[in-house]
């Protein structure tokens, strides 16, 4: 994202300190290493050059994003999935929200290159929807503008997701398939997408 032309990440809010987030940057294990400079200044990070701020805020109506000048901020921490949570950072002076999963209630769902012209411009909280929904959506779109498409079903097969165990252990909903090492089995569960 430091390389789109007319993006600018000008601050991150999370509640894990600025050491362990550079190095999170740095050697990320699905994107690879981060080939870039990246250091931890007083305030936050320069990351080529390029400052940007770091905040550690839980109540993100108390995050600056008006004196930051922010138009969008991307909501992926899962604490604010609705419009009315979201909403917390439109009050904080952020102009938009896209939230990166389901979001709950009035808000619409979009998923780019199948019904992201659905959008009108006066949305301030949008939903990117889920990584099934962004596997399923695009190939659902195909088969219903050509040939129509009156219902269907599918089945995923997911990697295993943080709130799964990385080995044998009590799950903490008391799930007894995910108290299984997720690495080593293979899991059925439900999806929220």
């Amino acid at each position: 994202i430091q390389d789109v032309e007319g993006i600018e990440v000008v601050a991150v809010n999370d509640l894990t300190d600025d050491e362990m987030l550079a190095h999170l940057l740095k050697y990320d294990t699905m994107q690879g290493r981060f080939t870039g400079e990246v250091e931890v200044i007083d305030g936050g990070f320069r990351v080529n050059g390029k400052e940007v701020k770091s905040y550690e805020e839980p109540d993100a109506s108390k995050l600056p994003w008006g004196d930051l000048d922010i138009d969008v901020v991307l909501e992926c921490t899962g604490f604010y999935t609705d419009k009315e949570k979201a909403e917390a950072h439109i009050n904080a002076g952020a102009k938009k929200v896209l939230i990166s999963a389901p979001a709950k209630g009035d808000v619409k769902t979009i998923v780019f290159n199948t019904n992201h012209n659905d959008l009108d411009g006066s949305e301030t909280v949008v939903s990117g929807a889920s990584c099934t929904t962004n596997s399923l959506a695009p190939v659902a779109k195909v088969l219903s503008d050509e040939f129509g498409l009156v219902e269907g079903l599918m089945t995923t097969i997911h990697a295993y997701t943080g709130d799964q165990m990385t080995q044998d252990g009590p799950h903490k909903k008391g799930d007894k398939r995910r108290a299984r090492a997720a690495a080593q089995n293979i899991v059925p569960n439900s999806t929220g997408a």
